[in-house]
């Protein structure tokens, strides 16, 4: 995909995914004062706020494992923002889709992990 980034591929792919899944994709790249989400998708009641991470190899560890506390810190308040502002109370989870083209540009990997923190 000329002029597409690799985090862009990674988010078309997790989009993807996803969809396969049954998820119902809400939100991409929901943007607010507090900041950007890659994904927030709903399955039944649930909202589900989406990190995607993709990566060209595992060289520095698993995608997911760049998801640190503060990063996480940050997805809690921006889930809580957008639950306000669109009157959720309904469940919210919190995962990671990981996108790995080690070597296999046609074939990622894809590791959806719920409940990632």
């Amino acid at each position: 995909m000329l002029g597409v980034s690799l985090g862009q591929q990674g988010e078309a792919v997790a989009v993807q995914h996803l969809l396969q899944q049954k998820f119902v994709i809400v939100a991409k790249n929901y943007r607010c004062p507090i900041g950007e989400i890659d994904l927030i998708a709903s399955q039944g009641r649930t909202l589900h706020f989406i990190e995607v991470k993709t990566r060209s190899s595992v060289r520095f560890g698993r995608p997911a494992e760049a998801v640190n506390p503060a990063k996480q810190h940050k997805l809690r308040q921006l889930a809580l923002y957008y639950t306000a502002k669109v009157h959720h109370e309904g469940p919210v989870d919190f995962g990671v889709v990981e996108v790995l083209y080690d070597d296999d540009t046609a074939n990622p990997e894809v590791n959806f992990i719920l409940g990632a923190f």
